[in-house]
């Protein structure tokens, strides 16, 4: 499969990431008509060698990548070169990746098969039991550092390079950041899953080095997106939220840093504080229980 695959969303049948809805306004006791722009949420189905194996309810804009991440992240695949053949088309009810793997993955994919239905938000419907929703996550080994100026200078780049946000103000990001590289992805959906499984297929799709990266989110942390994170091999990921606690032992267990609570003058740090390091300061120790 090459990356031209994967990044072949140009199809004109499909629907528009954005809408513009008429409405009407009622501000300061006055009544108006007008029209507001409003995310596109679409039926997505994810088929390996011709089985329908999740449908999710995405923003249709970057489909291949949102694929091959979420085959990634799930453990259907193990490297982007597993996936032989990617498709992705428009259908009456929505669109479809169609995606060849090889058959010894598609029969370790048939042994654990999982019907999912994806609402929107949806990061572990359908699971068939309680230990894998809470499996662990990957074991990061990155040994990337970062001066808390520029985690707080690479989480100012996200806001002006969400472009479906700006019209719409609705929906989830995921970016990823190298020092020496700057902001090389940001992708956008009306899910916060989706958003970070179309940046894992973007990122792994390129010539990035996650172990060098930064992970940067504008939603809260839960420990679906920390297992996906490790996936991606990130060992920093920076939230605009709050972590949920088992997000925090998921990443602890991982060896992930976690910050959260992002803002202009500051963040919080939850795990493995180790690699925000401020200039002649002495690394801290993770304090986790």
């Amino acid at each position: 499969m090459t990356d031209d695959a994967i990044f072949d969303d140009a199809i004109p049948d499909f629907p528009p990431p954005v809408r513009r809805i008429a409405r009407a306004a009622w501000k300061d006791g006055v009544a108006s008509d007008g029209e507001r722009a409003v995310p596109e949420e679409t039926p997505v189905a994810l088929t390996y060698n011709g089985t329908t194996q999740a449908v999710m309810m995405a923003t249709p804009s970057d489909i291949a990548a949102f694929a091959l991440g979420f085959s990634l992240t799930e453990g259907i695949i193990s490297a982007p070169s597993d996936i032989l053949s990617l498709e992705v088309i428009a259908v009456e009810d929505g669109i479809e990746a169609r995606m060849w793997i090889a058959e010894e993955k598609m029969a370790y994919l048939s042994a654990r098969r999982r019907h999912l239905a994806g609402p929107t938000g949806c990061g572990l419907c359908g699971v068939e039991s309680l230990s894998e929703a809470i499996k662990p996550a990957a074991q990061v080994t990155s040994q990337a550092r970062f001066t808390p100026a520029e985690l707080l200078a690479a989480m100012a780049l996200l806001g002006p390079a969400q472009a479906l946000n700006h019209e719409t103000r609705a929906v989830h990001a995921a970016g990823y950041f190298e020092p020496e590289r700057g902001l090389m992805a940001v992708c956008e959906d009306v899910g916060r899953h989706n958003a970070l499984d179309k940046l894992v297929g973007t990122v792994l799709s390129r010539d990035a080095t996650p172990a060098k990266g930064l992970l940067l989110l504008t939603s809260r942390v839960s420990i679906e997106m920390v297992q996906k994170a490790a996936v991606l091999g990130v060992g920093v990921i920076a939230a605009v939220s709050a972590p949920t606690s088992l997000a925090i032992r998921t990443a602890e267990a991982a060896g992930i840093t976690l910050a959260a609570i992002v803002r202009a003058d500051g963040f919080e740090l939850f795990t493995h504080p180790g690699r925000i390091v401020a200039p002649d300061e002495p690394s801290r120790q993770s304090h986790v229980a």
